[in-house]
């Protein structure tokens, strides 16, 4: 490994170390394990906190790793992305008055403890002789294929990039989550039975009627689409947000960084790249976001985080074009922002004001503005919430036999990879009671669709 490389890794490491045995052991005993757990009730994916702590606590890490995967098997991950300040710790009823207890660190202890002793979950079930197509190895696909296949059903991914995992792979800092924790996970789904099988490509490859003719049932798993784009000029010199963090865990040590670098948006992925500039060698990194501190959508912990990170914050703020000298970027040209009425996000609407240019010195300019609609619901002819893939209760698009999960549908409440994961085990459980259910129970459930 060469000293860029060793220097741009070391950077990006993960941000916490493991727990040793003896903080773990810590760590566990500090655990009321209360009865009725508001930790419990505040994961999305609903796992027996105090019963895997207390396991933990016992020494039976084979047991705790077990009350884990029974309720997320996405556990590795979900122990370091997931927003714990916001979920579990964040109901933890010593948080009043004391430390919240580490679940996050805790659940991530159990979690190293079966990758290195491949404690992994076993398909015990009779195949049922139905099979499954899930399209897009993200965290809602593998969760869904994973308790699909411990239901004995034959479930096959369909993946478009080279690397299984989805924003876990290649969308998440690896100060979060390096890649070789969401491909071990990908690895522990197709140990279950799973067959992945990337450079996939939904329309190029194959198509829904291919899918609908081998399959008994389809469930798409798409994500969200690119950066939309700002509509400013010179926008074609800004650099993808997304883009910006998969170099950064792919090729760290061959990404360019700016010496002043601006990243455009307020979200946890602007965090990330922000946060990757300024590791990786920017002198000065400057977030522009149009509204103020309290309309921003990243997490308050991510937001204190940059600040003592260094980077530094321009509100009221709205991009109005790239200043290029020479056909190098040099800046960015920002108006002044007044807040309005509320727009339809519910937040005051951006007001720019006119004859308030100001230019802020750069060299490098990121985006990371959110992503587009999911362009697949138009291709399909599926009906849509708010731009998103339409669901029922049971996950069912308009489609009959075709399911939707995780943030392709989001179109309210916050997207996270723990809601992804908990939508994959709650469409696994119904298309399974849709599969296995008499003929004429199908045939409701067909008419009820239509």
């Amino acid at each position: 490994m060469d000293s860029g490389l060793k220097n741009a890794a070391a950077a990006l490491a993960e941000q916490l170390p493991p727990l040793t045995a003896h903080a773990a052991a810590v760590e566990a005993d500090r655990c009321l394990y209360c009865y009725d757990a508001p930790c419990t009730h505040a994961c999305p994916t609903h796992i027996d906190i105090p019963r895997f702590i207390k396991k933990i606590a016992t020494g039976n890490l084979r047991g705790s790793a077990q009350t884990i995967f029974a309720s997320n098997l996405l556990g590795a991950t979900c122990a370091r992305v997931c927003p714990v300040q916001e979920l579990c710790e964040g109901a933890c009823v010593l948080g009043a008055d004391h430390k919240p207890i580490s679940i996050g660190r805790l659940q991530r202890y159990a979690m190293d403890y079966a990758k290195e002793r491949g404690a992994y979950p076993v398909v015990k079930a009779v195949p049922t002789e139905r099979s499954i197509a899930v399209i897009g190895a993200g965290p809602a696909g593998l969760s869904c294929a994973g308790e699909l296949a411990k239901r004995g059903h034959g479930v096959t991914i369909f993946e478009k990039r080279e690397l299984p995992g989805g924003l876990s792979t290649y969308g998440i800092i690896a100060l979060r989550e390096p890649i070789e924790i969401a491909i071990e996970e990908t690895r522990m789904i197709e140990a279950m039975g799973v067959t992945i099988r990337t450079g996939m490509e939904f329309g190029r490859n194959f198509s829904l009627a291919d899918l609908q003719r081998q399959f008994n049932a389809v469930v798409l798993s798409v994500g969200l689409g690119r950066t939309p784009k700002l509509g400013i000029a010179g926008e074609e010199a800004i650099v993808d947000g997304l883009e910006f963090i998969e170099s950064s865990k792919t090729a760290p040590a061959k990404l360019a960084i700016g010496r002043s670098v601006i990243v455009i948006g307020a979200g946890n992925t602007a965090i990330d790249c922000a946060t990757i500039a300024k590791r990786l060698g920017a002198e000065r990194v400057t977030m522009v976001y149009r509204r103020t501190d309290r309309e921003m959508s990243c997490y308050e912990h991510e937001y204190d985080f940059a600040r003592r990170e260094g980077i530094e914050f321009r509100f009221l703020s709205q991009p109005h074009r790239v200043v290029l000298e020479g056909g190098q970027v040099a800046g960015l040209e920002c108006l002044r922002v007044e807040l309005g009425v509320p727009d339809a996000s519910g937040r005051p609407a951006p007001v720019a004001v006119a004859g308030s240019e100001l230019v802020i010195p750069a060299d490098q300019i990121v985006k990371a503005i959110g992503q587009e609609k999911p362009a697949l619901a138009a291709l399909l002819g599926l009906e849509t919430k708010r731009g998103f893939i339409a669901v029922d209760a049971n996950f069912q698009t308009s489609v009959a036999g075709v399911y939707a999960i995780g943030d392709c549908t989001r179109a309210a409440g916050a997207a996270s990879t723990v809601m992804g994961v908990q939508d994959g085990k709650m469409a696994a459980a119904s298309i399974h009671e849709q599969l296995t259910a008499s003929p004429e129970a199908q045939q409701r459930q067909a008419a009820e669709v239509r």
